[in-house]
């Protein structure tokens, strides 16, 4: 597949789970809110540097674990209570940035980067 179309794809995904992540954080509730929307997130992340920057590391698993770790640094910067001390209190930061640290939250990351994981190692495997 060349780059142009697999950009196209990626970008097409990456606003896909965007307007998906979007819904989520003003109208879902529950389980969907609390776990889907963090699955989705770091494979939005991902997607969207795919879409921004086609050309990949030379290890598979390299970007994948890039993203996680800023997805765990995302939300330890919640267990250090990174909006109170910005003095961020607009709702929509608080949406997009997490108000508090939760583990069940890292394991979501982790789950959302399997998938990220798979395609990583699917493309090195045909290239």
């Amino acid at each position: 597949m060349n780059k142009k179309k697999l950009r196209l794809i990626f970008a097409i995904t990456a606003l896909v789970l965007l307007i998906a992540e979007i819904v989520i954080a003003f109208y879902a509730s529950g389980w969907i809110r609390n776990y889907l929307g963090d699955v989705l997130v770091v494979i939005f992340l991902y997607a969207l540097y795919r879409a921004l920057f086609i050309d990949r590391p030379s290890k598979w698993f390299v970007l994948p674990s890039v993203i996680l770790l800023i997805a765990f640094g995302v939300e330890f910067l919640q267990l250090w209570g990174i909006c109170n001390k910005l003095g961020i209190h607009n709702s929509y930061a608080l949406i997009l940035l997490g108000a508090s640290f939760s583990v069940v939250d890292l394991v979501c990351y982790a789950v959302g980067s399997i998938p990220c994981y798979l395609v990583e190692y699917m493309m090195k495997k045909r290239v």
